[in-house]
């Protein structure tokens, strides 16, 4: 089964003129594999999963697989708070030659945690393709418990892992223990991604390695190498852009920071809208004191 330890980039989906920016897209995915990420997860929350048809998660998901071409994975965000539709989306993406499957846990209609474990069954069961679970409370109201996460990893081989976006690295701690070594861990918010791997997380999906997958990257490989100094420096370095990126939802800051640097156009998806200005002017600054944008285009 396929390991998905390291650096995980949650890309955004560029969009132009209310469609989605193949070109853009591109672009990005090529900076992302030059930059050495381990992976691409396209249609996350970063990727605007929630406003994108059926045929559009689709098109990303292909569109990815097929830029990336096999140089780094493909770790494909088909959740849902349907089950049926986390099937489905999960079985097209299969077909269309990603590497896995990102559940998130059901929004909005908060199952027990027996449905939790019946509504990822389900998904296991429908498919070949490993899975990570993907717990983020703050955004589904619920949180996969640890009881539930070791209930999955012990009955579904394909089960292989989880994101960690509770935002305790004392959880990371408590899964570590009932889950063992094999079962890989990554840390959901940059922030966390070196105080988590410290209690024993195996890398990040991460939403700043969409403008710094180098120097993620390199955090990431420096502290699984034992160079903990190394990564300390680079977290430090970082740390201001890490928060930033999420002074307003994402992913809107971090689709205006990549506008910023040229790299898309600065569009979203109702209900999500620009920046307001003064946070906008925060952001700004951000890069340009961590050293990634000199001026302001705007």
């Amino acid at each position: 089964m396929i390991k998905f330890n390291g650096t995980y980039t949650a890309i955004v989906t560029p969009f132009l003129d209310g469609e989605i920016d193949d070109l853009a897209l591109e672009r990005l995915i090529k900076i992302q594999i030059k930059g050495g990420v381990d992976g691409i997860v396209p249609v996350g929350t970063t990727g605007e999963s929630p406003t994108l048809s059926y045929e559009e998660h689709l098109q990303m998901i292909g569109l990815t697989v097929d830029m990336v071409g096999g140089k780094v994975k493909v770790l494909a965000g088909t959740g849902g708070n349907s089950t049926e539709e986390a099937i489905y989306l999960t079985q097209q993406a299969e077909k269309i030659g990603a590497d896995g499957s990102l559940q998130v846990a059901p929004y909005y209609n908060k199952p027990t945690q027996e449905g939790l474990y019946q509504h990822f069954k389900a998904i296991s069961m429908a498919t070949k393709l490993p899975i990570i679970l993907y717990s983020i409370p703050g955004r589904c109201g619920i949180e996969i418990g640890i009881e539930t996460v070791k209930r999955l990893a012990s009955d579904f081989k394909n089960i292989v892992g989880i994101k960690e976006a509770g935002g305790q690295p004392d959880r990371v701690s408590q899964l570590r223990a009932a889950v063992g070594q094999k079962f890989t861990i990554l840390s959901g918010d940059d922030s966390l991604t070196l105080p988590f791997m410290a209690v024993g997380a195996n890398g990040v999906i991460s939403v700043a390695s969409n403008i710094i997958p180098k120097q993620v990257s390199q955090m990431v490989n420096a502290y699984t190498e034992g160079k903990s100094a190394a990564a300390l420096k680079i977290h430090t370095q970082y740390y201001p852009l890490f928060k930033n990126l999420f002074i307003e939802t994402n992913p809107v800051p971090v689709k205006t920071a990549l506008a910023m640097m040229g790299l898309i156009t600065d569009g979203y998806r109702l209900p999500l809208v620009a920046m307001e200005t003064k946070n906008r002017d925060i952001l700004q600054k951000t890069l340009v004191e961590c050293g990634i944008s000199k001026s302001n285009p705007s």
